[in-house]
């Protein structure tokens, strides 16, 4: 007799955040052109001091560029992309990719950059900015139902915590928008 090991989860409605089945972060573009811009100027900044010191050549003007361009590949965000049970985070020559109806471990990294770093029974691993989840509510929402799947199953040991107060904050932040909007300040 041959037993069945599923491990995918079984939907049984569409939330309006997913009915075109994938979503993506809405700031993105946005982002990218932020960067563009800003290793531009460093460039335009550089050449400029370079020309007006006098000492511009084509050797200085290539340091200049790659300086730049190495900014550029610094500050090049992370396109986060999300289904229904999964989560990806696409850097510039890699996507790493997580399941989140069987996360495991969900945790905060404190620093310059904040980051949630996301581990499934897989063990895949993916990095996200919590900014992030918090500027694109269908994201937010297609990683929540995700989660809470995971812990009714019982896979996500760690994380709880995090997630919890992760969703108060977008909450929190849901609401000083509404009255922003409303003109309720």
């Amino acid at each position: 007799m041959r037993q069945r090991d599923d491990t995918r989860t079984r939907r049984t409605g569409s939330s309006p955040a997913c009915a075109g089945g994938t979503v993506y972060d809405r700031d993105w573009a946005a982002d990218v052109r932020r960067s563009i811009r800003c290793a531009g100027v460093l460039l335009a900044l550089l050449l400029l001091i370079d020309r007006a010191a006098g000492s511009l050549s084509w050797w200085h003007g290539a340091l200049w560029a790659g300086i730049a361009l190495l900014l550029l590949l610094v500050l090049f965000p992370v396109r986060v992309s999300a289904g229904a049970g999964w989560l990806a985070a696409r850097r510039l020559l890699r996507t790493r990719r997580v399941r989140t109806d069987l996360l495991v471990a969900v945790r905060p990294l404190d620093g310059v950059a904040q980051r949630l770093v996301l581990r499934d029974a897989l063990g895949n691993r993916a990095e996200i900015d919590p900014e992030v989840l918090i500027r694109n509510p269908g994201l937010w929402h297609l990683l929540d139902e995700g989660a809470r799947i995971s812990e009714a199953a019982g896979t996500l040991v760690c994380g709880t915590t995090a997630l919890h107060r992760l969703a108060r904050r977008l909450d929190s932040e849901t609401a000083r928008e509404v009255f922003r909007a409303s003109g309720l300040e």
